[in-house]
């Protein structure tokens, strides 16, 4: 009788050793899927033919990028029947309609600017909350009205941006490849688009593999939980971000989208547009480039700018959009050192 509970307990304990390895390598497999994506686990298994990627559930420090998105509105004739020069590419919530007007009745409005074609796109996801069905019927009168709106069926957040940044960059790419150049510029920034076209029109400005802005080129990798940018060394083991534009606002040549595209699937997308797109310049090879003055770019400006600085800047973070319509019209008055 002793001999049979012996045994017994031994094949219990056995049978509960091999159900907890069962468990604790699953638990692993998906945790390191979760925190490193399928091309830590390709690294470790040799497969023939990697699948594609699939994060379904991205967590907290990536987006789930790649997926199915598609364009749900695209009424814009801007890459189809234009060729223009440069596009202003302007990521905004579906709810700011006030930041969309504001930019239409300035800097947005300019179509021919030292004899080049410039023209100005939004690019927005889809509205969330209570009122989502109202609001996107808003935005889809709005784009009928004007025909500068693309939207995609992601849901349109913070935390969203670099899925907005990728789309917008699938967008130019499949539309936009005998264009020139892009700025994507966010919403609250006044932009000086003569500046803009007259450095881009430059001889020494290249014209493939360009990207400038208001360059970072040693931004620390967060470590602290309670910094909203935190990031775990689980994610990323390095000390600093490869270099990358302050995603304020970015100026590439056209032929850099379908090139970020093609090395993304190589790298899961963290939630930090701007520093993913550094990430994706370095895997390509392709370093940033610093504007010629520093004051082209400017994230937190002394406000009033004085004439002559007014008269140098490119891009620069405003206040308010009735702070923005003032230096607009100063700019159009002239301003000069």
């Amino acid at each position: 009788l002793m001999d049979n509970r012996r045994r017994l307990k031994d094949i219990f304990i056995c049978v509960l050793v091999g159900v907890t390895l069962v468990f604790i390598y699953f638990v692993y497999d998906n945790e390191s899927d979760h925190l490193y994506g399928p091309a830590y686990k390709k690294s470790n298994v040799k497969v023939s033919s990697p699948p594609e990627p699939k994060w379904e559930d991205p967590g907290p420090y990536h987006v789930a990028y790649p997926q199915n998105y598609r364009f749900v509105m695209d009424n814009s004739p801007t890459c189809k029947t234009t060729t223009p020069f440069l596009i202003l590419m302007v990521p905004v919530a579906p709810s700011n309609l006030e930041g969309r007007d504001a930019i239409r009745r300035t800097w947005g409005g300019k179509k021919m600017v030292l004899g080049q074609l410039v023209e100005t796109v939004f690019i927005v996801g889809l509205p969330g909350g209570v009122d989502a069905n109202q609001e996107q019927a808003r935005v889809k009168q709005e784009s009928e009205q004007y025909r500068d709106l693309i939207q995609s069926n992601f849901q349109d957040s913070y935390r969203n941006l670099t899925i907005k940044t990728m789309v917008m960059l699938e967008w130019l790419a499949q539309h936009c490849a005998n264009a020139s150049f892009v700025i994507k510029i966010d919403s609250d920034m006044l932009l000086h688009v003569d500046n803009l076209v007259a450095l881009l029109l430059d001889p020494k400005t290249p014209k493939e593999n360009y990207m400038t802005g208001l360059v970072w080129w040693h931004s620390p990798v967060l470590r602290n939980p309670f910094n909203k940018f935190y990031m775990p060394t689980q994610v990323i083991t390095e000390p600093e971000y490869p270099p990358y534009p302050l995603g304020m606002a970015y100026v590439m040549s056209l032929d850099l989208p379908k090139k970020i595209l093609s090395v993304s699937p190589q790298i899961k997308p963290i939630y930090i547009e701007d520093a993913y797109l550094g990430m994706c310049l370095k895997r390509l090879g392709v370093s940033p480039t610093d504007p010629p003055d520093q004051r082209m770019f400017q994230v937190i400006p002394r406000h009033p700018l004085s004439s002559c600085d007014l008269s140098k800047v490119i891009a620069m973070t405003t206040t308010s959009m009735s702070q923005m319509h003032i230096y607009w019209q100063r700019i159009a008055q002239g301003v000069h050192c």
